[in-house]
């Protein structure tokens, strides 16, 4: 009967029994259970019969666990009669049931040694530890822990089952992470592992109807069995599995996580389901052996790692060698050194390399198998005992019973036959699996060295034009013979490919391109004195369409060999390898865009400048050039059109160097000039002006339109500094200060300037620490009533609390503030800081009492496009109307550059916040520019307290045009009484009051205190 036939009449029967398990009543279920039982004892030893497998003891195992399993339920559920006559028979069926488990266990121990490979794999032996380290975890947290501590565990069974069920888990983790593939193995494992849920599930109660959830495990364990012992595949169980995986699969890593999550997940539960971890001492234990089995497991990992890196470079340094070897004893000696290098440290092992040759006999029949076996195979290394390699390999190997056995096979081969030898690598039976990959490689490159020395001893060898014509016909490169005279004397076919035409006839420098032709020739004398090498040398050859190549030359001197007596050259087209390699070293030492020299060249070439220069005395500037306002040109324009500034700005500040001098872009809208081999700093500082001229005329676009750039410059001379590094810093240091001095300028570099310099960036570091720590205090100062005394609103003044400096007035930190950005961040925060402020004013004061606050707004932050927003988010999270904010800004603001800012203005005045234009008169902006901006307040600059005409027109004109006018700078009596005679309304000043903090000011408006002492 067919085997599939066998495994469904036995499938059939076995889901029959199992429907009537479920369907009969509890008490005549013990009968079809046991008939399962038997039913699988029987089908397993007739399967056993019909594969035949080489080894069946774990089979007669399986019998032996099956046998005792199905005679202890049939203790166990004997009829009552029997329990009253004999008391101790469910004793004695648990402990048949329960000896099934250490014979289940002695099967997969077998089973491992035979058929996952290598028993001594660590790593799969660490990954069933860990597994099972994980599910020790579980057993003891919801089986034994639980029993033990009460009085839960009133038998033995309780205790003795899940350690069972534990030492099941932990072999077949052992065999499968080992990579069990033969089908009945996997049934095998699918029937334990049911068999193994049902204890789980009767064990802990988790599962209605416990006792019949039991019986169908078993029944389903007991159909595994049946279905592994009928399928053909069985007596793959018992045969070597090959060599264990090296790297860590998906499916591993993916167990190792799972069973190293066992302990925190555990943990939660407990805590979660009972508030507490009564076992913590034991979940500690298992929790510390599962880390550690995984560090181990991790440990290895690093160790093979590190130790393929060992290989790799062993290889390399193997392939080098076997390049270079001119016969087979330097390849012999070239793979036993690399073997050397491939194992441990002071391990034994020996070498064998067997090549290849011809016999005129025929071979014995064994020998004619392994050959055909080899071929078929390709290279691909086998672990075989000692005894069964060759007789003269096993002779010199006899000290090792393990050998790797790696066929070196070359498809394609020129003499038809691909096997060009066998190598053969013994060592102690542990180091060996590691060596299969690295030996297949290896194996292959001393093949391939064999064959070109084979080749090369073929061509030497034969004595025939004919024979060497075929040979090399095929071939790409190009081989000559060339005489004493120069002259070609052969050509391979490929000459005319590569050249156009065959060469055969001339000479040989005619072939070459006349620039090289004196070279070729000197090249070609030193051949012949041997005083030098023709290898991998690079000419120019014109071919016989005018096209220009390069050719990559190996020469050899073969005049002493009778066949040749001449010189042999070999050409090869490594034209566009050439252009490659040509085109990735430009792109590595210059800029993609611009085309000029990029930081690493430039660098470079500075140092070569600065060598140069220390030996004749020459001077060597360097200048930075940085655009000004270029994200702008980003922001309106768009990349595309800021990418061709760039382009622009680089061709003209080439055009505006000398043939030695050297531009580079650094990156973004940064440049950098080189000016060498000049004997005045002056001519450096003259290379700046003709920089800044080039890029005053506008750069034409792609579009037709006009863009002009505007750049800073700063320069550096070897005067001041003779290292590369500290002329860099140098040039930038000056070109921040042309930064500061305005735009389209230039500045050379100071000595007194750096401290000033180095304060300011400390400054800058100091304030940007500022900012993200909130090291920022408010004070208030009123703006005060001039004839009733009364504050009607307060300005808010930034002040610094220095670590170290204490409390630092705004004039000191608000330009480097508004230079590197940062006034965007603080600014927000003195807004927010603000209006919390007031916010309390006014849950304090009456409503006819509460003022408004003044925040000063810098340019910088409309730019980031969403300050609208932002103000009308402050306010709401405040909860204050718009009527409680005013923003000042400067009167620089009113000319015609910042619609943009005033259109977002207009926004917020339409909101209903107040604008006020501060410092009013310093600017001289028109009655116009007022006229047509949002503004509701102005305030007159402290700098007019004695102009009164001045004052007086400007009040003049604050009336007419509907302002509130503001006088700063009230300092004395006498100035507040002609502001009010002028007829100004509100002031401010330290007359009348010095900045107060949040709380000081809502103390004097609540005690209705006069502001003026």
């Amino acid at each position: 009967m067919p085997a599939r036939w066998a495994a469904a009449l036995f499938g059939g029967w076995m889901a029959v029994l199992a429907v009537a398990f479920v369907l009969v009543p509890t008490g005549a279920q013990t009968p079809v259970r046991l008939l399962a039982g038997l039913t699988a004892v029987v089908v397993v030893t007739l399967g056993v019969r019909r594969n035949r497998p080489a080894h069946r003891f774990p089979w007669r195992m399986l019998t032996t666990a099956l046998v005792l399993s199905v005679l202890g339920t049939g203790l166990y559920r004997a009829p009552d009669w029997a329990h009253s006559v004999l008391p101790d028979l469910v004793d004695v069926g648990s402990l048949l049931v329960l000896v099934s488990y250490p014979v289940l266990a002695v099967m997969l121990v077998a089973l491992v040694r035979r058929r996952a490979g290598n028993p001594r794999d660590r790593a799969a032996l660490l990954d069933s530890l860990t597994v099972t380290s994980g599910v020790a975890l579980l057993v003891w947290s919801f089986l034994l822990g639980p029993n033990l501590r009460g009085s839960v565990a009133e038998t033995w069974q309780q205790i003795a089952f899940p350690l069972g069920d534990l030492l099941l888990v932990g072999l077949l983790a052992r065999l499968f992470v080992s990579g069990v593939t033969a089908r009945a193995g996997r049934l095998l494992g699918a029937g334990l592992v049911l068999m193994l849920i049902s204890d789980v599930g009767y064990e802990i109660s988790l599962l209605d109807g416990t006792t019949t959830i039991v019986g169908l495990g078993r029944i389903a364990f007991y159909t595994a069995a049946g279905l592994a012992a009928l399928h053909p595949s069985m007596a793959e169980l018992d045969r070597p599995a090959g060599l264990p995986v090296a790297q860590l699969g998906r499916g591993r890593l993916a167990l190792l996580g799972i069973a190293s999550m066992i302990s925190p997940a555990v943990l939660l539960v407990r805590m979660v389901r009972d508030g507490e971890v009564p076992d913590l001492t034991v979940v500690a234990v298992l929790s510390a052996l599962t880390f550690l089995l995984v560090l181990a497991r991790m440990a290895d990992i690093m160790a093979s790692h590190r130790l393929a890196l060992g290989r790799e470079r062993a290889l390399r340094e193997a392939s080098a060698a076997l390049v270079s070897a001119a016969d087979t004893e330097e390849v012999g000696a070239a793979v036993r050194t690399a073997v050397a290098h491939l194992l441990p440290p002071d391990t034994p092992h020996g070498v064998v390399l067997a090549v290849t040759i011809a016999e005129n006999g025929p071979l014995s029949p064994e020998a004619s198998e392994q050959a055909a076996l080899d071929r078929s195979t390709g290279t691909a290394a086998r672990l075989v005992p000692t005894r069964d390699v060759d007789w003269a390999v096993s002779v010199r190997l006899a000290h090792h019973p393990l050998t790797l056995r790696c066929p070196m096979v070359l498809a394609d081969r020129p003499t038809g036959d691909p096997l060009v030898g066998v190598l053969h690598v013994a060592a102690p039976a542990p180091v060996l699996p590691g060596l299969l990959r690295a030996i297949e490689v290896l194996a292959t490159q001393a093949a391939l060295a064999l064959e070109r020395i084979g080749l090369s001893q073929e061509v030497i060898r034969r004595n025939s034009e004919t024979y060497f014509r075929t040979l090399v016909q095929k071939t790409s490169d190009v081989i000559l013979i060339v005489d004493e005279a120069d002259r070609i004397r052969y050509a391979s076919p490929s000459a005319t490919t590569v050249l156009g035409a065959d060469p055969t006839g001339f000479d040989m420098p005619a072939v070459i391109h006349p620039a090289e032709s004196s070279r070729l020739i000197e090249v070609l004398a030193s051949l012949r004195t041997g005083e030098g090498s023709a290898e991998g040398l690079d000419f120019r050859a014109v071919t016989a369409d005018r096209a220009e190549v390069v050719l990559e030359m190996h020469g050899q001197d073969l005049r002493s060999d009778p066949t040749v007596a001449a010189l042999v050259l070999t050409l090869r087209d490594v034209t566009e390898r050439r252009r490659l390699e040509a085109e990735l070293t430009h792109r590595v030492f210059h800029d993609a865009m611009t085309g000029l020299a990029n930081r690493v060249l430039f660098h470079d070439r500075l140092g070569h400048a600065l060598a140069r220069g220390a030996r004749d005395g020459s001077v060597v500037g360097v200048l930075f050039i940085d655009l000004d306002d270029f994200k702008k040109v980003n922001d309106t324009l768009g990349h595309a059109v800021g990418d061709q500034l760039l382009i622009g700005v680089a061709n003209r500040i080439a055009g505006a160097l000398r043939a030695d001098d050297t531009a580079a872009r650094l990156g973004g809208d940064e440049f950098a000039a080189l000016v060498e081999n000049v004997q005045d700093p002056g001519a450096v500082e003259e290379t700046a002006q003709r920089i800044l001229a080039a890029m005053a005329e506008p750069i034409i676009l792609d579009d037709g339109s006009e863009l002009t750039a505007v750049a800073s410059i700063g320069i550096t001379t070897t005067p001041e500094a003779d290292t590369a590094d500290e002329l860099l810093r140098q040039a930038d240091l000056a070109l921040y200060v042309a930064k500061g001095a305005g735009k389209n300028q230039w500045r050379r570099y100071q000595a007194h300037l750096h401290g000033a310099m180095v304060e300011r960036l400390e400054l800058r570091s100091a304030l940007d620490h500022a900012v993200h720590e909130g090291h920022f205090l408010l004070a208030y100062q009123p703006i005060v009533d001039l004839t009733t005394d009364e504050a009607v609103g307060f300005e808010a003044l930034v002040r610094w609390h220095h670590p170290t400096r204490g409390v630092i007035a705004p004039a000191e930190f608000l330009e480097v503030a508004e230079e590197s950005g940062l006034v965007v961040p603080m600014g927000r925060w003195v807004l927010d800081q603000a209006l919390h402020t007031v916010a309390q004013w006014w849950r304090t004061l009456p409503r006819s009492r509460r003022p408004y606050v003044s925040v000063n707004v810098s340019a910088r932050q409309f730019r980031e496009g969403n300050f609208v927003e932002q103000v009308k988010q402050s306010l709401a999270y405040a909860g204050v109307p718009p009527q409680a904010l005013m923003l000042e800004l400067s009167e620089a603001l009113l000319d015609g550059g910042h619609d943009a800012i005033w259109d977002d203005l207009a926004v917020l005045r339409d909101f209903g916040v107040g604008i006020a234009v501060d410092d009013f008169g310093t600017r001289h902006a028109s009655p116009g520019d007022l006229r047509r901006r949002p503004v509701d307040v102005v305030k007159i600059d402290k700098g007019f307290a004695d102009d009164t005409t001045l004052i007086a027109g400007l009040v003049t004109l604050a009336r007419t045009l509907g302002l509130t006018v503001i006088a700063e700078g009230v300092e004395s009596p006498a100035h507040r009484d002609l502001l009010i005679r002028l007829g100004c309304p509100l002031g401010q000043g330290y007359l009348l009051s010095s900045p107060l903090d949040g709380t000081e000011a809502l103390s004097r408006m609540s005690g209705h205190l006069p502001l003026v002492a």
